[in-house]
């Protein structure tokens, strides 16, 4: 039996890190894709392996039903495959403590800053977490990649209010980029 060499990936945030930050949005006539998203994944997609981890906690809320999810992806999916990009796995944690949804009204392991997102990802596709990269426009992304080896990106586009990188060594991105090409940029060259 061969055994698969597991592949570096990169981690990418959705909302207000691939595309605009409109909260709770689920129509996928509203979704469009962040300035540099394309030919930031057209460059990297030839040496990672491209994972969406998404915090979606308008389900426990009861915002939309779990199932709108689905055309959110295949919005992406669409979006991207214009472009020949290719999205590995779409992953959302439906989970917020404070939620009315019972069965999603709860303590999870899979809301980010939590890594089980990620880890979930790197077993179901063998994935090589410390060659691995987050990119996200908040500090709670940043601490999931670094907490389970992976460098970490911030964007940042204004969306990070709560800066307290003295509270763990997890919070300290790797770079902070400007937009998602710079952030791109710089993982091809390192």
């Amino acid at each position: 039996m061969e055994i698969m060499e597991a592949k570096p990936a990169v981690f990418l945030d959705k909302d207000g890190t691939l595309i605009p930050d409109i909260p709770y949005n689920v129509d996928p006539d509203l979704i469009s894709l962040n300035d540099g998203v394309i030919a930031g994944l057209q460059k990297l997609q030839d040496r990672f392996v491209l994972i969406v981890v998404s915090n979606q906690s308008g389900v426990a809320k009861g915002l939309f039903e779990v199932t709108a999810l689905e055309k959110v992806e295949q919005k992406l999916q669409s979006l991207l495959s214009k472009a020949q990009v290719a999205i590995t796995g779409f992953y959302f944690c439906p989970h917020d403590r404070q939620g009315v949804i019972n069965d999603y009204a709860k303590v999870c392991s899979c809301r980010k800053p939590q890594s089980g997102m990620l880890l979930q990802a790197s077993i179901e596709h063998n994935l090589d977490l410390t060659r691995s990269w987050m990119i996200g426009d908040i500090l709670n992304d940043v601490q999931a990649g670094r907490s389970v080896g992976c460098k970490s990106i911030l964007i940042n586009n204004g969306n990070e209010t709560e800066w307290d990188l003295a509270s763990s060594a997890f919070r300290k991105p790797d770079f902070i980029a400007a937009n998602f090409l710079e952030a791109a940029n710089y993982i091809d060259q390192n």
